[in-house]
């Protein structure tokens, strides 16, 4: 039966999205909406099912062509519906330009200059079971994942065991849907998967409706409705490398969906949120830090201790340091495995004026001014 969703719609694309487009609104959404982010949350959870169940079919192109073509799409549609091209191993015939008013003995539909709807609905029913045909494994979907670590993790490196919900081989039946082995020939195509239907003097060798294309009649898992797979909770480690930072999207090969009918799965792809932290910036594999300094040590000039990722840090800032003035230290920054490379750290000086809370600061800071009568804001003036 066709999806009652719109799959562009639950997805927030327009028809004829690219590739590009449905990946990148899938994990955005995925994102939001997974359930190990929202615990406990029935809503999410649902619209998560929908993302996926909207995923694996546009983020499929043979799939998402069938969907584009007639607005739905089922595992059963190897051609698509009836009228579509046909499929491996149906009837491929053009009847355009015949007449079968004779054949039929119904007179043709005068608006339309069509053959009567009978000729349709006979060739209807045949091409019809033709679609009715068992589905050939297929590749499981990929899965999606957001994984939160905090700053320290994030420049470390560390490893991390997720439980994740996917659909997995199903034991009882190792994939085959099937249950049991007493699967028996197809007594009504004799084990070729093929009949033969006959209307007036034409012949058509369609799909066997009885065996669905297979050949052998077998007895549905129990445990999987014979999809071959059931969905379980699985762990998986994770190795995050030292210098991940936000958005990075990490693959676990063959940890997605299990394929149907002893398909290959697909792959898990993890996204990395990182937490900020209250004193550094990041900026690539760079770092900034704000340090505050006192009036004098900015016009004196002065030894600092500034921290870094790896311990305290000095330096050395002159006489005559300005506010908001940076300094850099090379290498101090965060080391990213994957490129075996350092960042820098990027100190801003944050120059605090005193607060003059008694009469002897306040006469020190006066003369200070006398000292230094120069106005700090008559360039500013004079380009006014």
């Amino acid at each position: 039966m066709p999806q009652k969703q719109d799959y562009y719609e639950t997805l927030g694309l327009r028809r004829g999205a690219t590739e590009d487009e449905i990946r990148k609104a899938y994990r955005r959404l995925a994102r939001k909406f997974h359930p190990d982010l929202n615990p406990g949350d029935k809503a999410a959870e649902e619209r998560f099912k929908h993302l996926s169940e909207a995923h694996e079919v546009l983020g499929d192109a043979k799939k998402k062509a069938v969907y584009d073509q007639h607005g739905f799409y089922s595992e059963n549609m190897q051609g698509g519906p009836p009228g579509s091209h046909p499929g491996p191993g149906q009837p491929h015939m053009d009847f355009s330009g015949f007449d079968f008013t004779d054949m039929f003995g119904a007179p043709k539909d005068e608006q339309a200059g069509q053959p009567n709807s009978r000729f349709g609905d006979l060739f209807g029913q045949f091409f019809g079971r033709a679609q009715q045909r068992r589905s050939e494994p297929q590749r499981g979907s990929d899965l999606e994942y957001a994984l939160n670590v905090d700053f320290w993790r994030a420049v470390k490196g560390t490893q991390a065991r997720l439980t994740i919900q996917r659909h997995e081989t199903c034991g009882a039946c190792r994939g085959s849907g099937a249950a049991g082995s007493n699967n028996i020939v197809c007594p009504q195509c004799n084990g070729s998967g093929n009949v033969t239907q006959q209307a007036g003097a034409m012949k058509f060798n369609l799909t066997c409706p009885k065996c669905e294309g297979s050949g052998r009649l077998r007895n549905v898992c129990t445990a999987c409705h014979g999809e071959g797979r059931t969905t379980a909770g699985d762990q998986v480690e994770v190795k995050l490398p030292a210098g991940v930072k936000p958005g990075d999207r990490l693959r676990v090969a063959h940890k997605g969906n299990a394929g149907t009918l002893g398909g290959p799965p697909g792959d898990l792809y993890i996204t990395v949120n990182v937490e900020p932290h209250p004193f550094f910036e990041r900026e690539g594999e760079d770092l900034h830090i704000k340090v505050p300094v006192t009036v004098w040590e900015a016009a004196l000039g002065t030894k600092l201790e500034v921290p870094t990722v790896e311990g305290k840090a000095l330096l050395k800032i002159p006489q005559g340091t300005q506010n908001e003035q940076k300094f850099r230290l090379r290498d101090k920054g965060i080391y990213n495995q994957r490129k075996d490379k350092r960042g820098d750290l990027i100190v801003e000086i944050a120059v605090q004026a005193p607060l003059a809370r008694d009469e002897r600061s306040r006469e020190i800071l006066r003369e200070l001014a006398q000292l230094h009568p120069e106005d700090p804001r008559s360039d500013m003036w004079s380009k006014i």
